[in-house]
């Protein structure tokens, strides 16, 4: 059984093209999130990204930029949530003087949506401060002695 679609958003002071980098740069992804990323960023290419142990696989499977992005996402060899299973769509806003990042993680089992929806408000946090310039600093979970969730 899947769980009810996965959504949150924040407000990052610069502008969409900018922002948009942040999902399909692989030096640019592992300034917030993970660190390890391989990101072949058009239709069917690769989506690799490991954060923190956790082998995030799946293909961008829609661009639209500096608007909008799907990715497909899984962890490679997991039964629960394989690579591709899910989907993960960013839509990016102009607004207020910057940009709204809108995420919509689609199809997550529900063994799998607490982990994730402790995750994506922490990850977009950083996403926050470096897209806004600023080095966010090491992840406080990538340290195994901080509890960060299990799924994302």
């Amino acid at each position: 059984m899947t769980a009810e679609p996965f959504s949150h958003s924040v407000h990052i002071a610069v502008e969409p093209e900018r922002v948009y980098e942040y999902f399909t740069d692989a030096q640019a992804i592992v300034r917030w999130m993970g660190d390890y990323a391989v990101l072949d960023p058009r239709p069917g290419g690769e989506f690799t990204l490991d954060i923190n142990g956790v082998p995030v696989r799946g293909h961008y499977v829609e661009l639209d930029p500096p608007r909008r992005l799907v990715v497909s996402w899984g962890h490679a060899g997991s039964d629960r949530l394989p690579p591709g299973a899910s989907t993960v769509e960013v839509t990016l806003v102009p607004e207020r003087g910057g940009t709204t990042v809108r995420l919509l993680h689609r199809d997550l089992p529900e063994a799998e949506a607490e982990g994730h929806a402790l995750g994506w408000p922490h990850f977009l946090e950083r996403l926050t401060i470096a897209g806004g310039g600023a080095d966010p600093g090491p992840d406080p979970w990538a340290d195994q002695s901080v509890s960060g969730p299990s799924g994302l």
